[in-house]
């Protein structure tokens, strides 16, 4: 019998103590005047559940002359320490019928009491209920995320927001009202999706709306005018990045306020801007890059790639990224890839993956075709990004095999290498072949359904297989599902699908491919099978795939079956800029 069997029994019980009206020996006051309630508890219970009332009640200790301890806690509404009172005593917590504000007053009062378990878990029963009303409420949830650093999920959570979409936050905010740490957490956040001389002009704005006496226009400032907004925004000056500010910007926007700044600040920006030669600036077209995948940041870096820097450099050229396609606007379909794609060189594919925030992409510095062969560079690489927000968790693979650095076939999206960068469709596969670095575990790749092909595509069927229930030995990938009609198959026949499962546990931890002897070593091919897709029962194991040369190098294999690969998350978005 499991132990904690008993628990809700024990929990109503100890709820039920709560109506006692013989063996209490404390009373809570509760808010105050007019609003005041007193509640009747037990000290043994408040001593064990809450640090913070233990504290109180060490120094309250009931003397031999009084019957009953009574403490006061005039700043929690007594509706809401109801609910933790509930909560204290039978470990329960019913927030279906509190609306948003309860639920933060009830943060509020839990965090005051010390109540760590139930602060850790209404913060996140807040981020992941009511997102839309902490969008509409920001300037409420980001000041109370900001008053005490319990309140970490908040705040990171809030962060993450104004990074995100920081005109629409900010606009919505109260700035007269913004604590100066927040406005410095915003200001100092790598990942805020905003131009630099924007972020400058909404902390001018912040250190007026301070200092509502001082004039509006600079030009009107005296003295002491200047001297007291430099006072307001010294804090957060140091955090203003400059030198990704234009010299137009500089001199429009930043000179008129130039006796705010540091005098050895001051003196430096000028020489930078006075530069004949100045350091490349990130331009306002960098930062509002038309992405719903990627950041400025993973721009900037994606750009030293480019230059072949190392992620500490700094950056020497500026790139213009200007969006030619977007799967969710254009489709994922390869002849519309093609139709915008083909003849146009130097492009970078970002692609995010569905079901999680893992981002993968390439580099092409050369011209992308349709003619079902692999071109050549050295300048080419494909990257991922675990968890899209954090651009140091990452994966660089250069090209190695420098023959097979691009695949172009019109029946295929942008390809990299072998099948280290396969798209098709709005899927597609990642397995190190021609890249020095595997970008994708294999956990995170799709199920392959060994020895199974689509009676459409003649292509080794992927995640869910369509079996025909009329028709024997007739399958249909994922793809070709829907266009199943063009193909003549009778319509009133029903496709059943088979989910991964119901193949994997026949599937070898390596696949023993009975019968298929490698073309170049002739032995039976175990694990990884690649089969040209030009050459009629050409197979290759994977050790011979890494080592041929005697085969035309424009041939491009398909890998037939590998490992059991499982967790398949199927699709992908992706743009090309």
């Amino acid at each position: 019998m499991d132990d904690d069997k008993f628990l809700p029994k024990l929990s109503q019980n100890l709820l039920k103590i709560l109506d006692d009206d013989e063996y209490y020996d404390i009373t809570i006051e509760v808010g105050n005047d007019p609003y005041v309630k007193i509640f009747r508890a037990h000290m043994v219970i408040l001593n064990y559940r809450s640090n913070y009332l233990r504290r109180i009640l060490s120094t309250n200790k009931k003397k031999n002359d009084e019957i009953l301890v009574h403490i006061k806690l005039p700043n929690i509404l007594p509706e809401i320490f109801q609910i933790i009172l509930r909560y204290i005593y039978g470990g329960r917590l019913s927030l279906k019928e509190c609306d948003t504000p309860d639920i933060i007053k009830i943060l509020i009062a839990a965090n005051e009491l010390n109540l760590q378990e139930l602060v850790s878990y209404l913060q996140l029963y807040i981020i992941k209920n009511d997102k839309n009303w902490v969008e509409q409420n920001f300037n409420l949830v980001y000041q109370t995320s900001f008053e005490n650093d319990s309140f970490l999920e908040l705040q990171n959570y809030c962060t993450d927001l104004i990074s995100k979409g920081p005109d629409k936050i900010l606009k919505s905010m109260n700035f007269s009202s913004i604590p100066e740490k927040l406005l410095i957490s915003i200001v100092q956040n790598n990942n805020l999706q905003m131009s630099e001389i924007q972020v400058w002009k909404y902390v001018i704005k912040w250190g007026l709306a301070q200092k509502p006496e001082l004039p509006t226009d600079p030009a009107t400032f005296s003295k002491e005018d200047f001297n007291v907004l430099k006072n307001t925004l010294q804090q957060l000056i140091p955090f203003i990045k400059f030198s990704n500010i234009s010299s137009r910007e500089f001199s429009e926007e930043v000179l008129p306020y130039k006796k705010t700044l540091p005098k050895e600040l001051y003196k430096d920006l000028l020489k930078n801007f006075l530069n004949l030669h100045p350091e490349s600036k990130l331009t306002d077209n960098l930062k509002n890059i038309d992405s719903k995948i990627i950041t400025f940041q993973h721009i900037e870096l994606i750009s030293k790639w480019i230059d072949k820097l190392d992620i500490t450099d700094k950056s020497t050229s500026l790139y213009e990224f200007k969006l030619i396609l977007r799967g969710s606007r254009d489709g994922f379909e390869s002849n519309k890839f093609h139709e915008i794609c083909d003849n146009r060189s130097c492009t970078v594919t970002i692609i995010k993956v569905k079901g999680n925030n893992q981002i993968l992409g390439g580099y092409n510095p050369i011209e992308w075709k349709s003619d079902r062969n692999y071109n050549v560079t050295k300048d080419s690489f494909i990257f991922s990004f675990k968890n899209g927000n954090d651009i140091n968790d990452h994966i660089l693979s250069r090209i190695v095999k420098r023959n097979c650095a691009i695949f172009n076939d019109h029946a295929y999206g942008p390809s990299f290498g072998g099948a280290d960068l396969i798209l098709r469709g709005d899927s597609g596969h990642c397995i190190k072949d021609s890249y020095e670095k595997p970008i994708r575990s294999a956990l995170s790749e799709p199920h392959l359904h060994y020895g199974i092909k689509c009676d459409c595509c003649d292509y080794t069927v992927r995640g869910v297989r369509w079996s025909c229930t009329t028709c024997d030995d007739y399958d249909l990938c994922q793809d070709c599902k829907p266009k199943s009609h063009v193909h003549r198959h009778p319509d009133y026949h029903a496709f059943q699908p088979t989910p991964h499962s119901d193949t994997s546990s026949r599937a070898p931890k390596f696949a023993v491919h009975h019968g298929i002897v490698c073309d170049n070593c002739n032995k039976t091919i175990h694990g990884m099978r690649w089969k040209c897709t030009f050459c009629q029962n050409y197979d290759l194991c994977q050790d011979c795939k890494s080592n041929i040369h005697d085969h035309p190098n424009n041939h491009m294999f398909q890998p037939i079956a590998y490992p059991r690969i499982d967790n398949y998350n199927s699709g992908m978005y992706y743009q090309i800029f």
